[in-house]
């Protein structure tokens, strides 16, 4: 079991700064990605899940292209107004506000990807 959890936290370090204090914990145990990244994996799960519905399959074509940018640009906006929070104030936001901004951006780009396969 030691191992296992090694390795998720490892993979986890790749790609999250996995800080404590931005992080959720589940009794005493750290998560292996902070809130923010835990959001966007929720999103992403819960668009994955939406497409295996069958429901999101597109045709191809520019305008496609242009509204899949528009829509993952728009789920970008809560989490760069989190970070320009941050950056102006010194304040952080709680975890939870951090997941919430995180989801949308999970999901649209799920959503995206998966679509176009």
């Amino acid at each position: 079991m030691y191992v296992v959890a090694v390795a998720v936290y490892g993979a986890g370090s790749i790609i999250c700064h996995q800080l404590p204090g931005r992080t959720f914990h589940v009794g005493s145990a750290q998560m292996p990605v902070c809130a923010r990244c835990t959001g966007i994996y929720a999103g992403a799960a819960l668009a994955a899940a939406l497409l295996l519905t069958g429901t999101g399959r597109q045709s191809g074509g520019r305008s496609r292209i242009r509204a899949d940018r528009l829509r993952v640009l728009a789920a970008a906006l809560p989490t760069v107004a989190t970070l320009l929070f941050e950056w102006s104030t010194g304040s952080t936001p709680s975890n939870t506000v951090r997941a919430l901004a995180g989801f949308p951006l999970g999901a649209a780009v799920a959503w995206v990807i998966g679509a176009a396969l």
